[in-house]
């Protein structure tokens, strides 16, 4: 394993960067967000810096007067973190390290691989995270990370003569990622053979922006035992329950990773095998926090994920979820002006949960097909697959077989026919 970095109780201060395009409010509503990721991770944030830049500074990425009048300033106010709500290159990381000393600097990405480095709790999380980071580190070493033969396992790891510590961390870092990319391969076969084994189900999946609340409404809609926190992140792994509604609308409802504004690329490349339930859904239901003022971003940024997922044509139901947290209702009624086919919900306090039901039932009812089959009654086996995971309108026995008259998801049916055939 390697060492999960710790950041908490740390003082932390926040830059935001104004660029073309963009304004001090918007910056100023990120920053809001990079201090809950940064308390997520357990920092204490006691100041932000914003600056206007015309262009970005290949070193330093702000003006290099800027960037060391900002550490002066952390020194001053006793800050141990400078964390940047952009992404630094590995060069702008390593000049920073340069000018800091003995105080940390770290991009948005940095931040969120250390929340994730917390929450993974299965091995499946652990692996992704392990090589997500590992893969961020790589080009961004410094002596910061030095040493790491005695963290990842040092019998057989000693430097060579002339081979300075970081090219032995390197090298390392290496190994270690192509053991992780194996073991993931693995996980992911492993995955796949679950994912076959549930092609005959109508699969519904959850996504969201992060703490919009979609565990909440998995553990309101399944009555699941699943973790819930009010902070960023705070489950990584995918559940997957079966929720019946009535006797012939059966769903695979499934809870993903949250969404959010410049997910490390890295990350996401990772993940893959997790956020696979996504795109192999039958429906989308993308819950939003109606109670924040950013709800209408948080909405941009999770379509621009299933747009680079090739996840953007699945059918998708908007789910504004916390209406419970607004006492104006007028309020309630602009909200959703702008998402007229949403449905406003409260998954905490169990408010329209029937009214989102009967509108995935609506989507599974425009899924299903009705078809009329025929079997010699010799053909047991076949005829008693065929009236698993689809409802049997009617079903009668003649001198040359069995009719029956099923109706199901087009999935089912097909992989019924194919049998058939």
């Amino acid at each position: 394993m390697i060492e999960k970095k710790e950041i908490s109780d740390e003082k932390a201060l926040l830059i935001g960067v104004i660029r073309h395009g963009t304004t001090e409010t918007i910056i100023n509503e990120h920053l809001d967000e990079l201090e809950l990721l940064a308390e997520t991770a357990g920092a204490k944030v006691i100041g932000r810096i914003t600056q206007k830049v015309s262009k970005i500074n290949p070193s330093t990425f702000i003006g290099k007067g800027k960037a060391q009048q900002i550490i002066s300033q952390a020194k001053e106010l006793g800050a141990k973190l400078i964390l940047f709500d952009d992404e630094l290159s590995p060069a702008q990381i390593k000049n920073y390290h340069q000018l800091s000393e003995k105080i940390k600097v770290l991009d948005r990405s940095g931040l969120i691989l250390d929340i994730f480095q917390k929450h993974a709790r299965s091995k499946e999380a652990t692996t992704q995270v392990d090589l997500a980071y590992l893969e961020y580190l790589l080009p961004r070493l410094t002596r910061q990370w030095t040493h790491l033969e005695r963290q990842m396992g040092g019998i057989g790891t000693r430097a060579g003569m002339g081979e300075t510590q970081i090219e032995v961390d390197r090298r390392l870092i290496r190994t270690r990622i192509t053991r992780l990319k194996k073991d993931l391969s693995k996980i992911e076969k492993e995955r796949s053979t679950q994912s076959l084994r549930r092609q005959s189900e109508f699969r519904v999946s959850l996504v969201g922006y992060t703490n919009a609340g979609k565990s909440t409404l998995f553990r309101s809609l399944t009555g699941a035992d699943v973790f819930i926190q009010d902070q960023l992140f705070a489950t990584l792994d995918t559940t997957v329950r079966k929720l019946n509604f009535d006797t012939s609308h059966t769903i695979l409802l499934s809870d993903t990773v949250g969404f959010i504004r410049k997910l490390p690329h890295n990350l996401v490349a990772s993940f893959k095998s997790t956020l696979k339930e996504v795109l192999e859904a039958d429906l989308i239901l993308m819950v939003l926090d109606m109670s924040s003022p950013q709800v209408l971003d948080h909405m941009n940024t999770i379509q621009e994920v299933l747009s680079d997922m090739e996840a953007n044509e699945i059918p998708t139901i908007q789910v504004l979820n916390k209406v419970d947290l607004i006492s104006d209702g007028n309020m309630i009624e602009k909200i959703k002006r702008s998402f007229p086919d949403a449905v406003a919900i409260s998954a905490q306090q169990h408010l329209r949960l029937s009214e989102l039901k009967a509108k995935i039932v609506e989507h599974m009812e425009a899924n299903y097909q009705t078809i009329d089959l025929q079997f010699p009654y010799e053909d047991g086996k076949t005829i008693a697959q065929a009236q698993e995971g689809v409802e049997v309108l009617e079903r009668s026995y003649e001198e040359d077989g069995v009719k029956l008259k099923i109706r199901g998801s087009r999935s089912r049916i097909d992989q019924i026919l194919a049998r058939v055939n």
